[in-house]
């Protein structure tokens, strides 16, 4: 192999080298055979370069070129000359050259292809995820992995210039509640006990703040036991990050000076200085969401005033059990059908909506006029609704009205985000965030009848609520805060807790009491009596950062080998079964399924 190794990549030859004698290494893109001469396109991570094999070629030469196919590994070693000016590819980065073949190696062939290694496959997910070694060759499946490379790498760049350490923290911890179900490690050693999988670092740094190490991060994995989606993986990658001494501000501007650089860095835009904030309160009112997608307006409006007016039974209901109607304009909106209008509303009602009331604003604007839907409940009062929700001519209006205000907003929320992604709005090389902060840091488990914690146990109650806080947790705000990102959470995190009184009162609310707390996070508690300083963090979400900078809507884009959305790898067979001597080294057995009735 020593002879045959490369001496520039494909990606690296140009006129400058013309007339010297390399090697090259890599896969067959593409073969061509013209009337005696055959052109191979060879790949490497690097590029393509074009290999010519011409006609006065040698008999082995020319055996080795007939055999070759697509996705064969080869060395080619020759002669590089520059192509005729007629023939220069200004798309190739090695384009106005080609390398004239000496003698080519097979150094492993390749089998018949699942699928074609194109620029962007189209083939099925579940066939990319079985052959992802296959898949991970493509240009654009090499482009996203290397632009994760290139955010890891900026990422550490930046915190490593701002004075922060990076430290690792166990993969084999205890197993406490974090609003996850937890993956659980048998213990080989300790019949009956288990290990589980972080679902983050959360206790761990908090105790690196109170063992005194000011400035932590990590690239993390994390770990649970959840339904998998498009921006959900059961094992994820987060920029985990803590910090002592700081405010929720320092936290905030940290992660935007982070952000500034990585994107930079890695694609060349400048994002602004300081994203904008939004109170929880004023992001559900306004998107329905507390991830609203800022690329586009089309904010929900209050429309309980003019609905009271209207004698429409629905409105005149839900205002009166002190729920809300809310509106929507969706400008150019009039040219919807019924059927297109029918399917936002069986969107709605996947939300608990239990209808979407429209009607479409025509004529002109000094003589607005309502029609279809329900215009008639407004007879009369076209311009004053025109005027209160600022519609024009063209435009439809969406109402949802609940006797739960959350309810008329989420689902009218839902239906705006639906428009936004149907109506063009979501340029994915835009890139609008903004923060949501002062959220609810307790919220009513309507099943089990207590209250739970909203994000997590450990997020510090604002001061203005400590001394009320058992009396009405909802009304609760926590130092919370999350970065959102074109309609995607990216980050969450919050100033923690360092009192141990503090933090046994939260314990107290969600219905922890002494003795389980002290079981599950004794551990904690115990060392914030030991001078724990007041600290706090974020964690940015790896993955779907690196999803949104590469214009992708799923992290499986952007994870070298992911799992499909049964949680499953399709290339090695995970989750197997394992034979029943390594069950019994754990102390485990497997239970027998029960009959299913009938």
């Amino acid at each position: 192999m020593e002879k045959y190794r490369r001496t520039k990549t494909c990606g690296e030859l140009g006129a400058a080298d013309a007339g010297s004698a390399q090697i090259l290494n890599g896969w067959v893109h593409r073969k061509r055979d013209h009337g005696g001469i055959s052109f191979i396109n060879l790949r490497d991570r690097y590029g393509i370069t074009q290999v010519v094999v011409d006609e006065n070629a040698g008999a082995e030469l020319s055996a080795v070129t007939a055999e070759l196919r697509n996705e064969y590994c080869i060395a080619v070693s020759g002669t590089v000359r520059l192509r005729p000016d007629s023939m220069r590819n200004a798309e190739m980065a090695t384009g106005d050259v080609e390398l004239v073949a000496k003698t080519i190696v097979i150094l492993n062939r390749c089998g018949p292809l699942p699928f074609q290694i194109e620029e962007e496959t189209g083939a099925k997910d579940e066939l990319r995820l079985k052959y992802r070694y296959l898949d991970l060759r493509s240009a654009a499946m090499q482009r996203r992995i290397r632009l994760r490379s290139e955010i890891t790498f900026a990422v550490r760049e930046w915190m490593r210039a701002q004075g922060f350490y990076e430290i690792e923290t166990p993969t084999f911890i205890r197993s406490t509640p974090e609003g996850a179900r937890d993956f659980l490690v048998p213990s080989r050693l300790y019949a009956g006990k288990f290990y589980a999988l972080p679902q983050s670092p959360q206790l761990y740094k908090q105790l690196l703040m109170a063992a005194g190490f000011d400035k932590y991060f990590q690239i993390a994995r994390c770990y649970r036991d959840e339904d998998s989606r498009g921006d959900r993986q059961p094992e994820f990658t987060q920029i985990d990050i803590e910090m002592s001494f700081v405010s929720r501000d320092d936290v905030l501007k940290m992660t935007e000076g982070l952000l500034f650089h990585v994107f930079k860095k890695c694609l060349g835009i400048e994002l602004p200085a300081e994203f904008p904030k939004l109170s929880y309160e004023e992001a559900m009112e306004d998107y329905g969401t507390d991830k609203p997608d800022l690329r586009f307006d089309m904010k929900l409006q209050d429309f309980g005033a003019l609905a009271a007016e209207s004698g429409f039974e629905a409105f005149n209901t839900a205002l009166a059990t002190g729920g809300a109607v809310k509106a929507l304009v969706v400008p150019g909106g009039a040219a919807y059908s019924r059927r297109q209008i029918e399917e936002l509303e069986a969107h709605a009602k996947i939300y608990k909506a239990r209808g979407l009331a429209w009607m479409k604003r025509s004529g002109a604007e000094a003589e607005p006029v309502l029609e279809s839907g329900v215009a008639k409940f407004f007879a009369g009062r076209a311009a004053a609704v025109s005027a209160a929700l600022g519609a024009r001519a063209g435009d439809l209006i969406l109402i949802v009205a609940d006797g739960n205000r959350r309810v008329a907003n989420v689902s009218l929320g839902a239906v705006r985000t639906k428009l936004g992604a149907g109506l063009g709005l979501c340029d994915p090389s835009q890139f609008r965030f903004a923060w949501i902060i002062d959220f609810p840091l307790f919220e009513f488990n309507e099943e089990e009848g207590r209250w739970e914690a909203a994000h997590h146990l450990f997020s510090y109650p604002k001061e203005q609520y400590h001394e009320s806080m058992e009396e009405d947790p909802g009304t609760v705000k926590g130092d919370l805060y999350d970065l959102v990102l074109n309609g995607y959470e990216l980050a969450s995190g919050s100033i923690r807790i360092h009192d141990p009184e503090l933090q046994k009162r939260v314990f107290r609310i969600v219905g922890l009491d002494e003795e389980e707390a002290a079981r599950k996070f004794g551990f904690l508690t115990e060392a914030f009596g030991y001078g724990a300083p007041p600290h706090g963090g974020i964690a940015p979400g790896l993955d779907r950062l690196a999803m949104l900078m590469a214009g992708d809507s799923s992290i499986r884009e952007v994870i070298a080998f992911p799992k499909n959305s049964f949680a499953q790898s399709p290339m090695d067979g995970s989750p197997g079964e394992v034979d029943a001597s390594q069950l019994s080294e754990l102390h485990l057995a497997i239970a027998a399924e029960s009959p299913k009735d009938g």
